[in-house]
C-alpha cells in the first residue's frame, strides 16, 4: 500500500524551504499532497489560486506531489484523502511549541493520524514566507530563497524589477 503525507501550510508564497521538506518527504512516502490552508480571517498577499499557481509551477519537475486546498479540520481533509500522515517541517525551537500542540490535538481528534516533523536544512533555517514577504516589499534580494516564478510574482506585487530587467 501506498503511503500519502499532507503537507499543509499558507504557502503564501511558497519558498526554496517548503520545497526542501516536500522532496525530503518523497524519501519517507510515496506521495505527497501539498494542501493550501483556507483561512479567510487570514490576510494573505496572494489569494488560494495564485498560490496553487504557485505551487503548481514550482514543483512541476517533482513527481508524485499534487497540490489541493481545504478549509476546516486538517485531520478529516487527512481521512478523506485517505493519508496516513501529515508532515510538517520545523526550523527552529520557536517552531517546536505550537507543532507539538497542534499534532497533540490531531491525535486526540483522530488516533489513526500520525505527524511527522522533519528539520528544515541548515539552508533555509531562517526562511520563512513573512519574513521574505517583508525583504519583498522593500526590495531585498530574495533569489536565493523562492522558485524564480515566486520571485517574479512578488516582484510583480511589491512594483520592484527582476534579476536581469532594465
Amino acid at each position: 500500500m501506498k503511503k500519502t503525507a499532507i503537507y499543509p501550510g499558507s504557502f503564501d508564497p511558497v519558498t526554496n524551504g517548503h520545497i526542501d521538506i516536500i522532496q525530503r518527504g518523497l524519501c519517507i512516502f510515496d506521495r505527497i499532497i501539498v494542501t493550501i490552508l483556507e483561512n479567510p480571517g487570514k490576510d494573505s498577499l496572494f489569494t488560494v489560486p495564485e498560490r496553487m499557481e504557485l505551487l503548481a509551477e514550482s514543483l512541476k519537475r517533482i513527481e508524485n506531489v499534487e497540490i489541493d486546498s481545504y478549509g476546516g479540520l486538517l485531520v478529516d481533509y487527512v481521512k478523506k484523502r485517505k493519508a496516513c500522515a501529515i508532515l510538517r517541517g520545523m526550523r527552529a525551537v520557536s517552531d517546536f511549541e505550537y507543532e507539538f500542540q497542534m499534532a497533540l490535538m490531531n491525535r486526540r481528534l483522530e488516533r489513526s493520524v500520525q505527524t511527522v516533523f522533519l528539520m528544515t536544512g541548515l539552508r533555509w533555517i531562517f526562511t520563512s514566507s513573512s519574513i521574505i514577504k517583508e525583504a519583498a516589499r522593500y526590495g531585498g534580494n530574495i533569489e536565493s530563497m523562492v522558485p524564480p516564478v515566486v520571485r517574479k510574482r512578488l516582484a510583480e506585487k511589491f512594483g520592484f524589477k527582476t534579476v536581469g530587467e532594465q
